[in-house]
């Protein structure tokens, strides 16, 4: 009879269990979402799936876009754009571009990073729509969202204009975030930029709304986002030593409790969690018994270090378990996968590591295999019947 059954991990000097609770961030925001991006660990995850309104946070979508087509050759750097009148009558934040300008695909990038300029998504858009409008980009941008995994997002412009039906979710911010900093390393800088002032033509707008850039802490981006309907957002970055976080929030009241709350979670981020190893490369986590085996026995390793992203209040030990089937049938080959060793943080997601052989066990000769029949018949035998299969 094959069976599942889990081994406790009780005694391992080199794993830690959280011995005090995780001091939870009591965020303010009505969405909010943040990873951990060096160890992929959620930290923090408030209505992470509830479609809001993105406001220009989803200006990241069109960036992403832009940079997959440079980056592909169908766009570059120093191609020159034409200006439409639809773009040109976009309102709110812009570049004050006009229907007599051609402006370089660098200078429309930083407009969107450093500006968050309405008109410069749009000129971007109908360069890059399949049927050259803007109502088309916003459809491509649906379906590429899609492939991408970003399953709450749906985008009517190019710029996070309010209009019924764009949505996107704070998890897809953050996946989305993840990607632009993980596809496009050489992009990556525009966002930490705080000034842009382009052909002198709007000296109240030149400077990068992203309230993190100046604090000092590691932050290097994203983007803002403010309507009326979607309150004051953020999707932001930060890096401090080899760690780097990623988060957005949404819903907050006015730009300086965005700043307060954006600032909090990422002290919180770094200073409450800390990277620690759980064991090392062919440590011997637990040993599993094999069926018919010239042994009677093989250790189970990881055969990469294995490390968890841990609150800083952790103990000296980790709740985990080691899941195989048992028995394991003989023969045995040296690293072949045989189980999973399943730590469980508190308040956090489980960690899961695969565990292979320490070495080969042979199937066992005549002798052996009849003394472990002989061994399983007694031991049926004094179990009783409700030990029989």
């Amino acid at each position: 009879m094959r069976r599942f059954f889990a081994m406790a991990v009780s005694v391992l000097a080199a794993l830690w269990v959280v011995s005090a609770p995780v001091a939870a961030f009591e965020t303010k925001a009505s969405a909010a979402y943040v990873l951990d991006q060096t160890s992929g660990t959620v930290l923090l995850s408030k209505d992470p799936d509830k479609p809001i309104p993105p406001a220009s946070m989803s200006k990241l979508m069109t960036l992403y876009v832009a940079f997959e087509a440079i980056q592909d050759g169908r766009l570059s750097l120093n191609e020159r754009l034409p200006v439409s009148q639809h773009a040109m009558n976009y309102g709110g934040s812009t570049m004050f571009l006009d229907t007599t300008d051609n402006v370089r695909v660098e200078d429309l990038l930083r407009g969107i990073i450093v500006l968050s300029g309405n008109d410069a998504c749009a000129v971007i858009a109908e360069a890059l729509s399949p049927d050259g409008t803007e109502a088309g980009f916003a459809r491509y941008m649906t379906q590429r969202a899609q492939q991408m995994g970003m399953t709450n997002s749906t985008f009517m412009n190019s710029n996070g204009w309010p209009q019924a039906g764009h949505r996107m979710s704070v998890r897809d911010l953050t996946l989305l975030a993840n990607r632009i900093i993980t596809d496009f390393p050489n992009f990556y800088p525009l966002f930490k930029e705080r000034e842009f002032e382009f052909d002198g033509r709007a000296p109240s707008n030149t400077r990068n709304r992203n309230p993190l850039l100046g604090m000092g802490i590691g932050a290097d981006g994203l983007k803002t986002g403010h309507t009326e309907e979607a309150g004051y957002g953020l999707v932001g970055s930060a890096k401090q030593g080899d760690r780097r976080i990623i988060f957005a929030i949404t819903g907050l009241s006015t730009a300086r409790a965005r700043a307060a709350e954006s600032r909090g979670i990422i002290n919180w981020a770094f200073r409450q969690f800390a990277q620690r190893q759980v064991a090392a490369a062919g440590q011997q986590i637990a040993r599993a018994d094999v069926w018919m085996g010239a042994q009677p026995d093989v250790g189970l390793v990881p055969t990469e270090d294995v490390s968890a992203l841990l609150p800083v209040l952790a103990g000296d030990t980790i709740e985990g378990e080691v899941i195989y089937r048992s028995p394991i049938s003989a023969p045995v080959r040296e690293g072949d996968t045989l189980a999973e060793l399943v730590l469980k943080p508190e308040e956090l997601d489980e960690i899961r590591v695969p565990l292979v052989a320490d070495r080969s066990v042979a199937r066992g000769g005549f002798m052996s295999r009849i003394g472990t029949v002989a061994t399983l018949l007694l031991d049926r035998l004094n179990k009783g019947p409700e030990g029989a299969l």
